[in-house]
């Protein structure tokens, strides 16, 4: 197979293998352009869709903690399990499908968020919750002006590093050929051909970066009080000037 992609390449740094070559990249631009494109859906999806699920186990852990245990021992387990134990222990269910990669890394994010979830809430301080009561904020309330505003740090933190940690998974999807840009290396492993595994490794290397700098920025652009000296302090007075004006 080797031969074949080397004698098919031309001449130049294709012909002769090189780990860096520009003409691998001019040549296959399509197909990075759709591997790429291919992680980060993958990557997104799970990563929303496990935001979906843990959001709700995180307010059952802290409306009952006797569900804490249960609920935390089981998303360390799931994220503990091999990666291609895993996508076997789901195949029956899903078949050779990107739903069966989705799934697979939607449980492994889920310890990562129900835990960041769970700390941000529990860092809410308890007379910021008193005060927001007193001027008559029901539960929902409560929970989407005060204790969500003042969670997101936490919470973002969560969805960085699950969004790092996802991408870094969904090259594993290859197994089953829905692995985005790690289908490319591990076929260019296969054939030894260098510069697609070079190229396919520094793209999802740079898509974990970027991910992780645009989280930030959007964090950033979220908590514009947490970027203040004394956020915290700033933060609870925020929020009770707003309870004032309602």
């Amino acid at each position: 197979m080797r031969t074949g992609v080397l004698s098919a390449a031309g001449d130049g740094c294709l012909a002769a293998n090189e780990w860096i070559c520009g003409a691998y990249v001019r040549s296959r631009a399509q197909e990075l352009t759709d591997a790429t494109v291919q992680h980060i859906w993958i990557t997104a999806v799970s990563v929303l869709i496990g935001l979906a699920v843990a959001f709700p186990l995180a307010l059952l852990v802290r409306a009952r903690p006797a569900f804490a245990g249960p609920v935390l021992g089981l998303t360390t387990v799931l994220y503990a399990v091999p990666s291609l134990a895993m996508f076997s222990l789901l195949l029956p269910l899903f078949g050779l499908s990107a739903a069966l990669v989705v799934t697979g890394l939607v449980l492994y994010s889920l310890t990562i968020l129900v835990r960041n979830i769970l700390a941000g809430l529990a860092a809410v301080p308890e007379e910021t919750r008193e005060a927001a009561r007193g001027m008559g904020y029901g539960p929902g309330r409560l929970l989407r002006e005060v204790e969500l505003p003042l969670a997101l740090p936490a919470l973002m933190a969560g969805v960085r590093m699950a969004t790092v940690s996802t991408i870094a998974l969904t090259t594993v999807g290859a197994l089953v050929d829905y692995g985005g840009l790690g289908t490319l290396i591990m076929s260019g492993l296969k054939s030894y051909f260098k510069a697609q595994v070079l190229t396919a490794s520094v793209l999802s290397v740079l898509l974990a970066v970027a991910a992780d700098v645009l989280l930030l920025g959007l964090q950033w652009l979220l908590t514009p009080w947490a970027r203040r000296a004394g956020g915290g302090a700033r933060s609870r007075a925020r929020v009770r000037g707003v309870g004032e004006a309602v």
